[in-house]
């Protein structure tokens, strides 16, 4: 079955085997350049290399550091902490330095390419991912039957699949994504709880929504006459308080930007407050309390967490806006103003706006939000998109936008609900079949300001949530978002395969008893799919 919305990947082929082509001579030059950081992080991290011994870790790891996601780099540049080949450099970095490298591309010779007895074998290398995406070696074959000598998909994955730990429901499909062809169905089409894949959904809405390079601003206004200051959350739940501000926006610079502004007006002495009004309705997740999410509110600084934490469960401020407007007027006594206690206002037409900070650019802010799993994020990103389609900025206006974002895309939405941006909603609901066109319209050529959420994808044994997993199995290969809540376990991304094939697949799975033990068999699922050459 075609999916109707991915039939212009055809028409797009001939570019994409231009852009293959062009890309292999930068593949050279970022090799080279690496060279004296991968001789440094080898020194570094040589003790902990030394406990990886198994030779499927060393075939997978060794083939993300030159394969990776190539779509990001043949394609279009990557936003984010990318290197020129779409791979993250740490990532990269550290497969180089575990020596048994494999593939056409990794500067090793015939000698050192896998044949000897009891080495690991090459991995796939930047040409045949590069093939899979329409380039020189040839375009990727359709359907679901297997290569010579080999199993159908379905062969492969039914078993696993089937395992008792995936609980009662379940749905899965695996999508080409060069050709937009479904290899293999299980329940596509049937809505189930999605948890925290709901956010690449999210992703692909506040992209298109937004744009790429949009950022969340926060503000101070200063009323006429008054002498009231009023600090405007711009929605941005990365404005930090700290010290180190690493390339977010800071409130500490607002407050320096803001105090030289009034020094220049002569004003020593102001009333401060805050304002909210970005966001309407409730701001409690329905969740209630939970050391996962802030209240829903558009002024927080570091996501209202109390302690040093930037991403995972942590406590969390009972006022977040109040806590940042209290830090604020720290920050402005420190030079030299001084600011009454802080209360909630609204800045009227006639406010002079004193100072802005803004957020990185939309388009860091996705990956951040899907490699941590960062609920924050989400819930803020869907109602940026509400606010953009001109819906309400609450959970119902979230629902509205996000659903029409993605109906505007052509995607099969039918029997979608989305009652919140992070998945932490166990009224959400998503099929198998629309997270796999999700990833299949962000690998789009056309679709270069969805390629975030692409990049942004947890790395098997590297990244985000999926660091401490595929230890012994697809690291490098297989990125993917995940998602658990009690009794849910599912899994959505894309994973280049043992032919070198670039697949996004999608797995959910309902009624789990036992979290760690569903979690083991979606991952098993996914290095099958790697090690497949039957897609």
């Amino acid at each position: 079955m075609v999916v109707p919305e991915l039939r212009p990947w055809r028409a797009a082929k001939p570019r994409v085997v231009r852009a293959a082509g062009a890309v292999r001579p930068r593949l050279a030059r970022a090799a080279r350049a690496a060279e004296p950081r991968i001789a440094r992080f080898a020194r570094a991290t040589l003790p902990q290399l030394a406990r990886i011994t198994r030779p499927k870790t060393w075939q997978y790891s060794a083939g993300a550091a030159t394969a990776g996601l190539a779509l990001a780099a043949g394609v279009v540049t990557a936003a984010g902490p990318w290197d020129s080949t779409g791979q993250r450099t740490a990532e990269r970095d550290r497969a180089v330095a575990q020596a048994h490298t494999g593939g056409a591309d990794h500067d090793r010779g015939a000698a050192d390419s896998g044949t000897t007895p009891g080495a690991p074998r090459p991995a796939p290398s930047a040409g045949p991912v590069l093939a899979g995406l329409g380039g020189a070696f040839g375009g990727v074959p359709g359907g679901v039957k297997a290569a010579p000598g080999g199993k159908a998909l379905g062969d492969v994955l039914e078993p696993l699949l089937k395992d008792p730990a995936l609980g009662a429901r379940r749905g899965a499909a695996v999508v080409d994504l060069t050709t937009g062809k479904r290899l293999y169905g299980l329940g596509a089409d049937v809505p189930l709880t999605p948890a925290s894949t709901t956010k690449i959904a999210t992703a692909v809405a506040a992209l298109t929504a937004l744009g790429p390079d949009h950022r969340l601003t926060t503000r101070t206004a200063l009323e006429a006459g008054t002498g009231e200051l009023v600090l405007v959350g711009g929605g941005d739940p990365t404005l930090t308080a700290r010290k180190e501000a690493r390339g977010l926006a800071s409130l500490r610079t607002l407050a320096d930007k803001t105090a030289a502004a009034l020094k220049k007006r002569n004003v020593r002495k102001v009333t401060l407050s805050y304002d909210t009004t970005l966001y309407s309705g409730a701001e409690m997740h329905p969740i209630g309390v939970n050391e996962n999410l802030a209240r829903v509110t558009a002024l927080m600084a570091d996501e209202a967490r109390t302690d040093d934490s930037t991403s995972g469960p942590a406590l969390r401020a009972a006022d977040p806006a109040a806590d940042a407007a209290d830090a604020f007027a720290g920050f402005l006594q420190e030079h030299g103003i001084t600011a009454s206690a802080a209360g909630p206002s609204k800045a009227t037409d006639r406010a002079d706006t004193l100072a802005t900070v803004s957020s990185p650019p939309l388009t860091a802010l996705v990956e951040r939000m899907l490699t941590n799993s960062d609920n924050d994020l989400a819930e803020a990103l869907a109602r940026h998109t509400a606010v953009a389609t001109g819906e309400p900025a609450d959970f119902d206006g979230v629902s509205a936008a996000v659903t029409a974002r993605l109906k505007q895309l052509g995607l099969p939405v039918r029997g979608a609900r989305f009652h919140d941006g992070s998945g932490l909603d166990r009224t959400d609901r998503i099929t198998a079949d629309l997270l796999t066109a999700l990833l299949a319209k962000a690998a789009d050529p056309a679709r270069p300001e969805l390629r975030p959420v692409l990049t942004g994808l947890p790395v098997a044994g590297f990244t985000g949530t999926l660091a401490g997993r595929y230890t012994d199995g697809a690291a490098g290969v297989v990125r993917a978002k995940t998602g658990t809540l009690t009794g849910v376990n599912t899994l959505a991304g894309t994973v280049v395969t043992a032919d070198g094939r670039l697949l996004g697949f999608a797995f959910l799975t309902h009624d789990t008893t036992d979290a760690w033990a569903a979690q083991t068999a979606l991952d098993e699922a996914a290095t099958e799919l790697a090690a497949c050459g039957c897609a």
